[in-house]
């Protein structure tokens, strides 16, 4: 595989032939990095990186998540109407926050990190077998960059895919070098994703089991995204700023950091917190809420340490016939004559078919929704 690099002239840049020849070696970025490269190919340099730093964002440090603990949440009253509250404001203004007491060992934790670390570490030619861009009918594949043909600049990062609910892949689709705690670690996010929608339920100011009842919670999609170092990360970015297509995100990351959000109009730093998760709301939760909660933009940014890992779960149906069978909009508790509808209805189905099809350029999605 032969890629044009920064230090090229560009008269012999083919970037279609390029992204193919990526995409046909099925190393991934990752490939890349073992062959030795000093300099990144030209299909993963981002424009906007060039740009004059002054018509970015600022610099987001004097913010920071907010970190809600969850212990005792159904224990004390008093306690839960206090969470609940700091779950409205952080939805309301962030669309960010991170969740400590959240009842999964920090042991599960690491060895979900170390278990994304096997498989994308793992023997090349074991990896390639579920190298796939099947994104309808296959429940379990790896590859580079989900939207490759669709960015303008390829990200520098890999991934694990696999749907675990509502219809789990059978035991010999796993990767076996992480199988066991793909399992695991995905029951147990089931289960703080169950506690999860009740608080932000009650948040909206609706009963417990509203956005269970709307099956917010009936869908889980795992990826496990491996961030390698990069020679030149001032060039490109691990992920491009976007926004998620669920309803809600559980994200753990290991302690490299690279994670910012948009606050404010800064880019704030996710900072790693040694058993924490990060929560973050979805489009469809935007939605479904009528703008009251918020998804916002974020991105990852491209490093020359690591490799940096993190796992995201997003809580939305993904195959049929489960994304099409319901069609969502706002709810109707959440509007009046004075807080009208802002979108019309969608399915799962064809909203993510929407998000793959424009890639992450930083448009909301939601945007083809509005009335």
């Amino acid at each position: 595989m032969v890629l044009t690099t920064t230090s090229s002239d560009g008269f012999n840049y083919d970037r279609k032939s390029e992204l193919k020849a990526l995409d046909d070696s099925k190393a991934g970025v990752k490939g890349l990095v073992d062959a030795g490269l000093a300099k990144i190919p030209r299909i993963f340099i981002h424009e906007q990186q060039k740009l004059n730093k002054a018509t970015s964002p600022g610099d987001g440090s004097n913010f920071s998540i907010p970190v809600i603990s969850l212990e005792g949440i159904n224990q004390d009253p008093t306690l839960r109407a206090r969470v609940i509250e700091q779950v409205r404001h952080a939805c309301e203004s962030w669309g960010f926050f991170q969740v400590v007491n959240h009842g999964i060992p920090v042991h599960d934790l690491e060895e979900m990190i170390d278990g994304i670390r096997r498989f994308h570490e793992q023997d090349q030619e074991v990896k390639k077998e579920l190298y796939s861009r099947d994104y309808t009918n296959r429940l379990v594949y790896y590859n580079t960059n989900f939207d490759l043909y669709q960015s303008p600049a390829a990200n520098w990062r890999d991934t694990l895919s696999c749907v675990m609910a509502p219809r789990a892949p059978n035991l010999e689709e796993l990767p076996t070098v992480c199988r066991d705690i793909m399992i695991d670690y995905s029951e147990k996010v089931k289960a703080l994703g169950a506690t999860l929608f009740e608080l932000l339920s009650e948040a909206l100011g609706l009963n417990p089991n509203h956005l269970k009842d709307l099956s917010c919670a009936e869908g889980l999609f795992f990826l496990g995204h491996y961030f390698p170092a990069c020679p030149e990360p001032e060039l490109t970015m691990g992920t491009t700023q976007h926004s998620d297509s669920s309803f809600l995100t559980v994200l753990l990351q290991d302690q490299i950091g690279g994670l910012q959000v948009l606050h404010e109009d800064q880019w704030v730093d996710v900072t790693p917190v040694r058993g924490a998760l990060v929560v973050n709301l979805g489009d469809m939760l935007q939605l479904i809420s009528n703008d009251k909660f918020i998804s916002v933009n974020h991105r990852v940014l491209a490093q020359n340490v690591g490799p940096r890992i993190s796992v995201a779960c997003f809580f939305r149906q993904h195959l049929p016939p489960e994304n099409s069978s319901r069609l969502y909009r706002p709810i109707k508790e959440l509007i009046s004559d004075e807080n009208p509808p802002i979108y019309r209805e969608t399915t799962i189905k064809d909203f993510v078919a929407h998000y793959y099809t424009k890639g992450l350029n930083g448009v909301s999605a939601l945007e083809y929704l509005k009335l």
